[in-house]
C-alpha cells in the first residue's frame, strides 16, 4: 500500500483519494455537528477550531439523516489510527476512524481542505464560507510512532509554547511528543520529595551564545520549570489530541544540574561535588551520577512521581554520552564495579539501565534510552531511541527489541538547512527539505522479522542553540511536515520519491503556516531577523555518513 500524492496538497499525503465529484459540502451557519460514542474529543475540537475560525455555532445534532451536518463515527473494522473522510452529494461530511484517534485525524485531514482559513483564530472574511466538493478520502499511518523530541532542558520552552507545540504536531498528525526535561544546564520537572531539583537545578548564571566553541555568552541567568500542574495540564492537553507525552529523565550521565541541587549525588571521592553549579555551557560533561543504592533510591523517588503525572507505557531515561572518567578513578565505583561482577565501566552503566529497566516493568512501564545502553548488554525489556545512525537500531532490532529510527544525519533538526552564512548559528551537515523527505527509517536489508520492531520515527529538536520560541519554529519548520509525511505515508523508496511534488504541496502548506504564526524558514532563505551573524556554529560539510 502506498500513499496518493497527487491532485490534492494535503500533508502527510492519504492512502487514497477518490474524486472530486459534483455536488459537495458549505460548512455555513447552518451546519451541526452529530457526534457518535468515543468521537466527543474530536467534537469539542472542531467546535472549538473551526468555530473560531468561521464563527460557526456547529449545533449538536442527533438526527442521523440531516443534510448540512458534520458526523463522526467509530468503525472498529478500520485499523486504529485509520479513517475514512466521505464527502457527500447530500451534503454531509462523514468521519469515521477506527478508534478516537482515526476519527481526531480525520478532523485534522478536513481542517486542510477547508482550506488556510480554517488555521486562524477568528474569521478574516467578510461572509466566512468553505466549500468542499464531493469526495472520499481512506488513509492510515505507516508507524504507531511519529515522534517529536523537544529539548526544554538546555533552553526552557514556557508552558503555553508546549501547548502550541502540541497543535502544531496534531495538524501534522504527529502522536508521540518527547519530552526532554532534564540535563546538565537544566532541571524542569517538580519533584516534591527533591525540592532542590528546581530551586537550584533549574536556573543557570548565564548561557553560551552559539556553539561551545563560540567566545561569547549571554549573562541573562536563564530557567524556568513545569509545576506539577503544568504537567498535567500538558499531558491532558497532548491527550485530548491523542499525542503521548513520553517523558525523559537523563541519567547516569547529563547529570549536573541534579549533582548542584544535591552533590551526594556525584562522585564525592573524585571531585568537590559541592563546588559545581547548573552548567552554562553546551557538549558532553564529565560529572556523571555515583554508583550507589542511595543515588539508585533518590530516582527511584524522582520517577515515582514522574509515574504519577505521565501516563506514557513509555519512559525514557537517556542513557547516553556517560563519560566513564569519573568512575575509573573512583574508588568507590571500582569496588562496586567488582562487588556487581559486571567487569567493567561499561558493565556499570548497563547495571545502571537493567536496574531501572526492572523497576519500571514491575510498575507497568517500558523503558526506552538511546543507543548507548547497548554499551555493556541491553537490558531485557529495553526499547532503543538510535540517535547515532542506524546501526544501535538495527543491532536492538536483530536481537528482538523494539526501536525508535531518530538517526542525526537525517532527523536532528538542529542541523543547518542550508549552506552558506545566513544560516543562523549553523550546526553539522546540511539536511534540506529534501533531504528529510528522502528519510528512510527502516534502512534497506533489514529482516522482515526485525523490521517489525521499528515501532516508527521521531524528529529530534535540540535547543543549544535555540534560545526561544522563534528560533526553535525555525529549525523544526517546515522540515517537521515533511518528516510527518515520511512517519506517516507509505512513500516509495527515497531515490523515486516526488519531491516536486511534495515541495508543490508545501506552497499551500506555507499558508497553513502562516495563519498559524509559525516562524518557518522561507524557502529562499531566511529573513533579516532571523539571521545571527557572527555568532559561532559548527558546520559540517559534505553528505553526512550513513552509519
Amino acid at each position: 500500500m502506498t500513499h496518493e500524492t497527487a491532485g490534492h496538497d494535503l500533508i502527510p499525503a492519504p492512502v487514497r483519494v477518490e474524486g472530486p465529484y459534483r455536488g459537495g459540502f458549505v460548512l455555513d451557519r447552518r451546519t451541526t455537528l452529530s457526534a457518535g460514542s468515543g468521537t466527543e474529543t474530536t467534537e469539542r475540537w472542531l467546535r472549538t477550531v473551526l468555530g473560531a475560525a468561521f464563527a460557526l455555532p456547529l449545533r449538536e445534532t442527533a438526527d442521523d439523516n440531516a443534510t448540512n451536518s458534520i458526523r463522526l463515527r467509530l468503525d472498529d473494522s478500520l485499523a486504529p489510527e485509520a479513517y475514512r473522510l466521505d464527502i457527500l452529494v447530500t451534503r454531509v461530511v462523514e468521519i469515521t476512524g477506527g478508534s478516537p484517534a482515526g476519527v481526531f485525524w480525520g478532523a485534522q485531514t478536513l481542517r486542510q481542505l477547508l482550506g488556510p482559513d480554517a488555521f486562524r483564530k477568528a474569521p478574516v472574511r467578510a461572509r466566512p464560507l468553505a466549500a468542499l466538493t464531493a469526495r472520499t478520502i481512506e488513509d492510515a499511518p505507516r508507524f504507531p510512532w511519529r515522534g517529536l523530541l523537544l529539548d526544554v532542558a538546555r533552553h526552557f520552552m514556557p508552558k503555553e509554547d508546549v501547548l502550541r507545540q502540541l497543535d502544531l504536531m496534531a495538524a501534522h498528525k504527529l502522536n508521540v511528543l518527547h519530552l526532554h526535561l532534564t540535563d546538565d544546564q537544566g532541571w524542569r520537572i517538580e519533584i516534591k520529595r527533591h525540592p532542590r531539583l528546581t530551586e537550584v537545578g533549574s536556573w543557570r548564571a548565564r548561557s553560551k551564545w552559539g556553539h561551545r566553541a563560540s567566545p561569547l555568552w549571554d549573562d541573562t541567568p536563564h530557567g524556568g520549570f513545569y509545576t506539577q500542574d503544568d504537567i498535567r495540564e500538558i499531558v491532558g492537553y497532548a491527550a485530548d489530541r491523542h499525542i503521548a507525552v513520553v517523558p525523559e529523565i537523563d541519567l547516569p550521565g547529563h547529570a549536573q544540574a541534579a549533582i548542584a541541587a544535591y552533590p551526594e549525588l556525584g562522585n564525592t571521592d573524585v571531585i568537590d561535588t559541592t563546588a559545581l553549579s547548573v552548567w552554562d555551557t553546551w557538549g558532553v560533561n564529565p560529572n556523571v551520577l555515583a554508583p550507589t543504592d542511595n543515588v539508585l533510591r533518590f530516582f527511584e523517588g524522582v520517577l515515582e512521581e514522574v509515574l504519577d503525572l505521565f501516563p506514557s507505557t513509555f519512559v525514557h531515561i537517556g542513557g547516553d554520552e556517560c563519560p566513564k572518567d569519573q568512575w575509573r578513578a573512583s574508588p568507590a565505583a571500582q569496588a562496586r564495579i567488582e562487588e556487581l561482577g559486571v567487569g567493567d565501566e561499561d558493565g556499570l552503566q548497563s547495571w545502571f539501565v537493567r536496574h531501572f529497566d526492572r523497576w519500571l516493568a514491575a510498575r507497568g512501564r517500558r523503558l526506552v534510552g538511546w543507543d548507548e545502553i547497548l554499551e555493556g548488554g541491553l537490558a531485557e525489556g529495553a526499547t532503543v531511541s538510535s540517535w547515532r545512525g542506524y546501526a544501535g537500531g538495527v543491532t536492538a532490532a536483530e536481537a528482538g527489541h523494539d526501536v525508535v529510527m531518530c538517526p542525526e544525519q537525517h532527523v536532528y533538526l538542529d542541523h543547518r538547512q542550508a549552506p552558506g552564512e545566513d544560516e543562523p548559528m549553523p550546526i553539522g551537515y546540511v539536511r534540506t527539505l529534501a533531504d528529510v523527505y528522502r528519510f528512510e527509517p527502516v534502512p534497506p536489508g533489514l529482516a522482515p522479522e526485525a523490521a517489525a520492531h521499528v515501532l516508527g520515527t521521531q524528529a529530534n529538536v535540540w535547543t543549544e542553540v535555540m534560545e526561544n520560541r522563534a528560533r526553535v519554529d525555525y529549525q523544526t519548520y517546515p522540515r517537521l511536515a515533511a518528516f510527518a509525511e515520511v512517519a506517516w505515508s507509505r512513500l516509495p523508496a527515497p531515490h523515486a520519491r516526488d519531491v516536486a511534488g511534495f515541495e508543490r504541496r508545501m506552497s499551500t502548506h506555507y499558508r497553513r503556516l502562516d495563519a498559524l504564526g509559525v516562524d518557518y524558514r522561507p524557502p529562499a532563505g531566511p529573513r533579516p531577523w532571523q539571521r545571527r551573524p557572527g555568532v559561532l556554529g559548527r558546520p559540517l560539510d559534505g553528505t553526512p555518513p550513513n552509519a
